[in-house]
């Protein structure tokens, strides 16, 4: 009897002692597993904060977050304004993501935390009053864990964690680790925007030393031009780069310059300002943005072009509040949308491309200084030594006719005065176009007038038209016959920078007969059977109101040959 109860008594202390040791081995296994969690959110710490760069940094973030909480899928969310501008994804393949479709807006049980940055532990999602349920070919997705990530007192995006492995619920433990790391991860974003502004700023410092110098060089302006278009793609790693500028006599653009992916569809084409992106920048006079351009509600004219682009900017080029064109960078759909960090240094940057219009326009102008005061040498001395040599040559011959008695030999000399009168009479015409100045449009000299139109069109054509002239231009031919020729060669012109895509083009100008003839011929895609023809329309009707004709055509070696032609005595009526 006495043995059995000191048995019992025996085994009651060894029970406890027991459960003692079982408790104290999970607390054991507890701080080893405190330990190696704290370990592991050392190291997720140490990893992020040791990249700069912004991309590597953001990714680093969802993959630590994924381990130190044990959790399926993981995903960063960018938040740009109230809505998402990027969706960094772990545990979703390829496939999947593809299947799924277009990345999340922002909405459901993401929009919450945008809506209010504060940690979201939920058991079920589909529980929660914001939950709208999840697209096609979505994972099942029960457990939650969301926190935001702060960046000084900005909210830069949310951590979103889902399925916690083992079927588990995600714990206060877990919403502590994963806030941690959210502070980490905001530091590290913060020094890996301060090194991307510190080295973009470098690359714009040196691109813009790289414009002057071409500028001060004298550089041709389409290569200045070409090469800020070059350098704004590069540093802010855009897939395609257009720069365009205003028609002469329209509310047009046309894109003059375009690198880049799928350029050739951008370059050359002519779209309306009203209706068009980079012409909704020309209007506002300020840079704007698109996530996606092939959904942007400003787009509403123009051929199909944005396959495979989503975030584009666009910015005015201004020179003293004038603005000169627009500069349009494009980076693919799945590309990261442009930023107001980077488009504020673009604006000064594109105002490099006006200074170079602005520079070559100049430039222009001096040379035509210079050319003028050639013409102005030339036409003195046209005038004082060679009118005067011919004009008394003239006077010799006829002086020497009474001399002559074989009727055939005067008549000769006589045809021999009458054509020394003909070139007398080419030659004032010259030095009156010659002496023409450029101060009063309206009383230039035809040729001058012609002539500047040409080098008016080859800054949106993108080469010098060729130009012949013959004839007494400027002493036969009527002013409103002059203006209106003017006017028939700058539509021409336009229609051939809108519509032809042409490599080159030649003008000609004749006076012969009594009749003055313009044409105008382009090596492009020729007439379009269908489309507007109030273009030609007008010039037919210039045509008819002096009594002349009209004819567009297509040439014989393709393209198209207008012929615009009037008579420079009009008929008098019977």
């Amino acid at each position: 009897m006495g043995d059995g109860v000191g048995d019992g008594n025996e085994q009651l202390p060894r029970l406890q002692l027991d459960e003692l040791l079982d408790e104290l081995q999970i607390r054991i296994n507890a701080v080893r597993t405190t330990r190696d969690r704290v370990h592991n959110l050392l190291e997720a710490v140490l990893s992020v904060g040791g990249e700069l760069d912004l991309a590597q940094v953001l990714r680093r973030i969802v993959e630590a977050a994924v381990i130190l909480v044990d959790a399926e899928y993981g995903a960063l969310g960018v938040i740009e304004g109230t809505q998402l501008s990027q969706f960094l994804t772990s545990g979703v393949t390829g496939e999947q993501a593809a299947a799924i479709g277009p990345l999340p807006s922002g909405h459901g049980i993401l929009g919450e935390l945008i809506r209010h940055p504060e940690p979201l532990r939920l058991s079920e999602l589909s529980d929660h009053p914001a939950s709208h349920g999840f697209p096609a070919h979505h994972p099942p997705m029960h457990s939650f864990l969301g926190v935001p990530i702060r960046v000084r007192d900005e909210v830069f995006g949310n951590l979103y964690l889902t399925e916690k492995r083992g079927g588990a619920q995600f714990d206060g433990e877990d919403e502590t680790v994963l806030r941690t790391l959210a502070v980490a991860a905001g530091v590290a974003i913060e020094n890996a925007r301060l090194y991307k502004a510190a080295r973009d700023r470098q690359l714009w410092l040196e691109a813009n030393g790289q414009v002057t110098a071409d500028l001060l060089s004298g550089a041709d302006e389409d290569t200045v031009l070409e090469g800020i278009v070059r350098h704004a793609n590069r540093i802010l790693g855009a897939d395609l780069g257009v720069l365009a500028l205003p028609v002469p006599g329209s509310t047009d653009l046309q894109a003059v310059i375009a690198v880049g992916t799928d350029a050739e569809s951008h370059r050359g084409l002519v779209l309306p300002v009203e209706g068009s992106f980079m012409g909704a920048a020309l209007a506002t006079g300020q840079p704007i943005t698109t996530h996606q351009i092939q959904k942007d509600p400003r787009i509403t004219v123009g051929p199909p072009r944005w396959n495979g682009l989503g975030p584009v900017v666009a910015v005015p080029m201004l020179n003293d509040g004038e603005a000169r064109g627009v500069l349009m960078l494009a980076r693919e759909e799945t590309g990261v949308p442009f930023t107001s960090a980077e488009t504020e240094p673009l604006l000064s940057f594109a105002g490099q491309a006006a200074l170079a219009m602005e520079l070559a326009e100049r430039r222009r102008v001096a040379e035509q200084v210079t050319l003028l005061e050639d013409r102005d040498r030339i036409a003195r001395d046209l005038h004082d030594l060679a009118i005067q040599r011919l004009f008394a040559t003239g006077m010799t011959l006829q002086s020497s006719l009474r001399f002559v008695e074989h009727p055939e030999a005067a008549e000769r000399l006589m045809r021999a005065v009458d054509d020394l009168d003909e070139t007398i009479k080419i030659i004032r015409s010259t030095i009156f176009g010659l002496r023409a100045r450029e101060s009063d449009p309206r009383r230039l000299s035809l040729r001058a007038q012609a002539a500047a139109r040409v080098e008016n069109a080859a800054r949106v054509l993108g080469f010098t038209p060729s130009l012949r002239m013959e004839g007494l231009i400027d002493t036969d031919v009527p002013q409103s016959v002059a203006e209106d020729a003017v006017a028939v060669l700058e539509e021409a012109l336009s229609n051939v920078a809108r519509h032809a895509r042409a490599t080159g083009v030649g003008v000609s100008l004749t006076v012969a007969a009594g009749r003055l003839t313009l044409t105008v011929s382009d090596d492009g895609v020729g007439l379009r059977a269908e489309g507007r023809r109030s273009g030609l329309r007008n010039l037919t009707e210039r045509a008819h109101r002096q009594g002349g004709t009209m004819e567009a055509a297509a040439a014989p070696g393709g393209g198209t040959r207008l012929v615009w032609q009037v008579p420079l005595t009009r008929p008098r009526p019977e």
